[in-house]
């Protein structure tokens, strides 16, 4: 298996010194140049024999993501390496192989780029950028302000989830479990930066630690508290507090509970 041809774009030196340092460590690998902007990364692609880039997003100039959508169509592939995990959506919707949170390892880092070298993993890809533009341009269409994707950001990588699969989150300790068809995802996002980005959906905050879609709620059990335990379908059980109730069945429009204000 021939050498997958690596170019590294990111404008601080300490960044791409360090990713060339693991790049150095995998085999069959081989650092094909170093750019520190958008337009240095379009002259190298234009030179050829570039196999992968590894492309920050913020950049001077061009950015990562405007700088992709410049490339040819024959490649090279992208593989995006940065801070921000709320591109992710744009990322893989322009068509990127992986998207990867700094600081990341070489582990990550290699799983990337067998990624690259795999014809199936790359029509993957693909074809979620094709769903991608799709539901983006349904939604545009109908005005809905909802996402259609929900980028959460793990220790394996960046998942992307259908916010209707999302039955519920919970804070436990610093890490916030998101559950989705009976799936659990841990990841460093906050309760409230989830509670924003679902904001147009049928979530709801029941407890300063958790996050319900009532949509996965079957039934909600009273407690002595005043507050409920929600059900979903699946029978998982979320706490909703007593403040919370209250603002729930005004939601539902159910008659007021004991403590209810006038």
């Amino acid at each position: 298996m021939s050498a997958l041809r690596v170019v590294i774009a990111d404008d601080e030196e300490i960044a791409r010194r360090r990713v060339a340092r693991l790049l150095r460590g995998l085999p069959d690998v081989e650092i094909a140049g170093e750019c520190k902007d958008g337009t240095e990364v379009l002259k190298r692609v234009a030179e050829g024999d570039v196999d992968v880039l590894l492309l920050d997003i913020q950049m001077p100039g061009l950015t990562g993501l405007e700088a992709m959508a410049l490339l040819p169509d024959s490649g090279p592939y992208v593989i995006f390496c940065t801070a921000y995990a709320e591109h992710a959506v744009d990322a893989f919707d322009i068509g990127a192989v992986d998207y990867l949170l700094k600081p990341f390892e070489a582990e990550r880092l290699e799983k990337a780029l067998d990624r690259a070298r795999s014809r199936e993993a790359v029509l993957r890809f693909q074809e979620e950028a094709r769903q991608q533009r799709a539901r983006r341009a349904e939604r545009e269409e109908t005005g809905s302000g909802a996402i259609a994707r929900l980028a959460v950001p793990t220790k394996q990588g960046i998942v992307l989830l259908d916010p209707n699969d999302v039955s519920h989150a919970v804070l436990d300790g610093e890490l916030v479990t998101i559950h989705a068809n009976g799936i659990s995802y841990l990841t460093d996002d906050s309760l409230q930066s989830l509670e924003a980005r679902l904001a147009h959906r049928a979530f709801e905050r029941v407890h300063r630690r958790a996050l319900l879609n009532l949509d996965h709620v079957a039934r909600l059990e009273p407690c002595a508290s005043g507050g409920y335990v929600a059900r979903t379908h699946r029978g998982e059980a979320i706490e909703v507090s007593r403040q919370a109730a209250r603002a729930l069945r005004r939601r539902l429009g159910l008659r007021k509970g004991p403590g209810d204000e006038d």
